[in-house]
């Protein structure tokens, strides 16, 4: 057995934490959950459909007849303007959280996914991504743009949408990607995110796409069996800052990526993905930032076959059978026009 498939630990680069990869592992015989057919694509307007054009929505609220994005106050918003203390013993630790919570459906259409919306579409979802995000900024320390696809990642409403979180504090994970970062910086003298760039492309075994502006890997340090990690390869550190030509790259770019998990199982490829970029209250203090996303899906196996997060990861570490050089050949392999 070679070294590349004998168990060993890689390092998050941008969160300090470990993850276990046992290649080994991926050879087994597999008895689990099975695959049933795949449901038909969704029309493009559902009248039963919350987020649809013209509909109304569970609070008694009209959707407009809208044709592009269309942005509305969450009707159960995880975070309001007014934060509560909690628990007031002095032993558990509690603090006020305030902010604002969004939903940006992407189009109209009820079953428009963003990989199948098309270029002037996904351009506006962008310039929407933008404009949130400066908008919101201004006003809030830290602002989270990010979209969970499909129901089992748990999106409510099966219309493609997204949602931003506007909020006064900085969340876990970004605030340690923001200390690794600086860290980074302050040792070596280097963006960190711009050295994973030079360093992937390089290599490329882990490269899935690459333009001029953006370069998607599976990261070295990949929890999810096909996560994916988009880096801007301009020097920008939040979404707003990106140029023309760099928006109509990450159109591109996202969808070719999109598409390519599309095929990887022929089904609407489930995740998590968002935009990670220097906090907003920290003001100018951002050059040991790189705005870069995350796309966290689940699938393993097939179209329901996913990855667990069970029994050691939840107790011990992060641990995968799937090497990221072997997710990002396989995302490679997909034929996309």
């Amino acid at each position: 057995m070679s070294q590349a498939d004998l168990p060993h630990r890689r390092r998050n680069l941008l969160t300090g934490e470990w993850l276990l990869v046992s290649p080994h592992r991926a050879k087994r015989p597999w008895q689990g959950e099975a695959a049933p057919p795949q449901t038909p694509p969704a029309p493009a307007h559902d009248p039963a459909c919350y987020l649809c054009a013209g509909n109304t929505r569970a609070n008694g609220k009209a959707n407009p007849d809208y044709s592009g994005t269309f942005v509305f106050a969450n009707d159960f918003a995880a975070l309001l303007d007014e934060g509560g203390t909690g628990d007031p013993h002095p032993l558990f630790e509690s603090q006020p959280a305030r902010g604002q919570a969004r939903v940006i459906c992407f189009s109209p259409d009820h079953g428009a996914t963003l990989a199948r919306l098309p270029a002037a579409a996904l351009a506006q979802v962008i310039a929407c991504w933008c404009a949130q995000s400066a908008e919101l900024g201004a006003h809030w320390g830290h602002v989270q743009l990010f979209e969970n696809k499909g129901a089992m990642m748990g999106a409510s409403s099966p219309h493609p949408h997204g949602q931003v979180w506007a909020s006064d504090f900085v969340p876990e994970v970004v605030g340690k990607e923001d200390g690794a970062q600086r860290a980074f910086l302050a040792q070596r003298g280097a963006v960190l995110l711009d050295a994973v760039a030079e360093a992937e492309l390089a290599d490329g075994t882990r490269v899935v796409e690459a333009n001029n502006h953006w370069l998607a890997v599976v990261p070295h340090w990949a929890a999810w069996p096909f996560e994916v990690l988009l880096i801007a390869r301009d020097p920008v550190a939040r979404i707003e800052e990106l140029s023309d030509t760099a928006r109509a790259a990450l159109a591109t770019i996202l969808s070719r990526l999109l598409r390519r998990y599309d095929g990887l199982f022929g089904c609407d490829f489930p995740y998590s993905f968002g935009w990670h970029g220097a906090p907003h209250g920290h003001g100018d203090d951002s050059a040991h930032w790189r705005l870069h996303a995350h796309f966290l899906p689940p699938l393993l196996r097939s179209a329901v076959v996913r990855k667990h997060m069970v029994g050691f990861e939840l107790l011990g570490e992060t641990q995968r059978d799937l090497t990221p050089e072997t997710a990002a050949e396989r995302l490679r392999a997909v034929e996309i026009d």
